[in-house]
């Protein structure tokens, strides 16, 4: 159990490790409007997770069997990040202001947060992986893949956590000029995704 649990951690660690959408768009949040702000996108993308590795364990049986449902996901993935990305490209300078929490805030990020995650059909595609090879090839009893994953999920959380917390500690060094630089980047990268996935599923598959 203990070795399950060690594996898991560095797993959920090294699935934070890429410079992803949500990556960039934690250190965003965290540096515009606060860590706790950004803690509610790390609570959509874990959330999303928990989803992915209960069916990952327990079997896809379950899901609908929906035609093309892996080009319909990317399909609203790509628009999803195309949208974000040109948001963060053409919005104007920023203003460094904190608003206070509230319900609505609260949905926004949590939203953002589960669909970066969700609409990425890697993300459950890696989960999945992670379930056959625990359970194929390193041999893990049913005890010993709930602690891995539950240690993986920890993991994920510890990370992208610290990524926001940090992000915001070093709020000094983002001037409203350099945010503005990074948001068009950050702008650049979702578009950057969306292309890869539309490449990959729609036109590299054909």
């Amino acid at each position: 159990m203990v070795g399950a649990a060690i594996f898991g951690i560095f797993t959920g660690i090294l699935l934070c490790s890429t410079f992803g959408t949500v990556f960039f768009s934690l250190i965003q949040t965290s540096v515009d409007n606060g860590f706790r702000n950004a803690l509610k996108i790390v609570a959509g993308v874990i959330i999303c997770d928990i989803i992915f590795v209960f069916f990952a364990i327990y079997g896809t049986s379950m899901l609908p069997a929906i035609p093309h449902f892996e080009r319909w996901l990317a399909g609203i993935g790509i628009i999803f990040l195309a949208a974000l990305g040109f948001v963060n490209i053409f919005r104007g300078q920023p203003k460094l202001v904190y608003p206070t929490t509230r319900v609505g805030n609260f949905i926004y990020y949590f939203t953002t947060g589960f669909l970066l995650n969700g609409l990425n059909p890697v993300n459950f595609i890696s989960w999945v992986t992670l379930a056959t090879y625990v359970k194929s090839s390193l041999q893990y009893d049913h005890g010993q893949v709930l602690t891995f994953f539950t240690a993986s999920l920890f993991g994920v959380f510890g990370t992208e956590s610290l990524i926001a917390y940090f992000a915001k500690k070093f709020q000094k060094l983002f001037t409203p000029r350099r945010i503005l630089i990074f948001n068009r980047v950050t702008g650049i990268v979702f578009l950057g995704i969306a292309g890869q996935l539309l490449y990959s599923v729609f036109i590299k598959a054909n």
